[in-house]
């Protein structure tokens, strides 16, 4: 909740210093990579491993969210090496945080006979923690302004090094506990969550580029494009594809993509980046 609102009330802020036609671009690129990366993380699953539909649809779902952890991780990154980056970011993770999942829901029950909950599934997505706080933070923050922010920065960030660091020991922990999964579940799953991250976060960062965001910026879009959700897909996932794996998707998303970007997926996509926008 900390980092959810903490996020959304600075990018508010930096949002109320934008422009519309600044943003237009990298916003309508994030609805189109959060359309299209659960669809190839679908299509690619069925080409080399033997998960079934279902299950491909909740994983699928699960790569087409977002990473809050990773993406303030990537944040924390950047500032700390004096990177400047988009203020309208933290929109563009909310943003992305929707399509994904429903076309996740969607690809894995369209030739199942089951009956997808749509209206709670929405509602779960719509209302849930991740969505309404990022929301609610970019509200506050664009309402308040730097005045009203400059009243809690020690709060928001001072504080969110030390916090991030506990949450991702506890993270650490919850991954180190997949290490035995994921050696079960099999090489070609396996490698699917190292390499699938690299190919859509390299994606988000010539979509950064193409539309006019910052070096810091693409790399941002790059990471969440590269992330997969283990807090808000498996609540919605839970309610829309109850007959779904609860471990497959968390051993891939939290298991192996999750730290694969924090060592590798960050420096990897700011070395693309700088590669790119020269």
């Amino acid at each position: 909740m900390y980092l959810l609102f903490g996020i959304g009330l600075k990018g508010g802020v930096q949002l109320d210093n934008s422009n519309f036609g600044e943003l237009s671009k990298p916003l309508l690129a994030t609805v189109f990579l959060g359309i299209l990366i659960p669809i190839i993380a679908f299509f690619t699953l069925r080409l080399v491993t033997k998960i079934d539909e279902l299950n491909r649809g909740a994983i699928a779902a699960h790569y087409g969210s977002t990473s809050l952890v990773t993406f303030t991780a990537a944040l924390m990154f950047l500032e700390a090496n004096q990177i400047k980056y988009n203020g309208y970011a933290a929109t563009l993770l909310t943003v992305m945080e929707i399509p994904g999942l429903v076309v996740g829901i969607y690809l894995g029950s369209r030739h199942l006979q089951i009956g997808v909950s749509w209206g709670e599934s929405i509602k779960e997505i719509v209302l849930g923690k991740t969505v309404l706080l990022m929301a609610g933070g970019l509200l506050v923050g664009a309402i308040s302004g730097e005045k009203g922010y400059a009243k809690v920065s020690p709060f928001f960030d001072d504080l969110k090094q030390g916090l991030l660091a506990l949450f991702l020991l506890h993270l650490g922990y919850l991954a180190g506990g997949q290490f035995k999964q994921v050696k079960e579940a099999g090489v070609m799953y396996l490698g699917f969550a190292l390499l699938f991250p690299v190919i859509a976060g390299s994606a988000g960062v010539l979509a950064g580029q193409l539309t006019g965001m910052s070096v810091g910026g693409a790399v941002l879009l790059g990471i969440l494009c590269a992330s997969a959700s283990y807090i808000a897909a498996p609540a919605a996932v839970g309610i829309a594809l109850p007959q779904a794996s609860k471990s497959l998707p968390i051993l891939a998303s939290l298991g192996v993509t999750f730290p694969f970007n924090l060592v590798l997926g960050i420096p990897y996509f700011y070395w693309l980046a700088t590669r790119i926008m020269g």
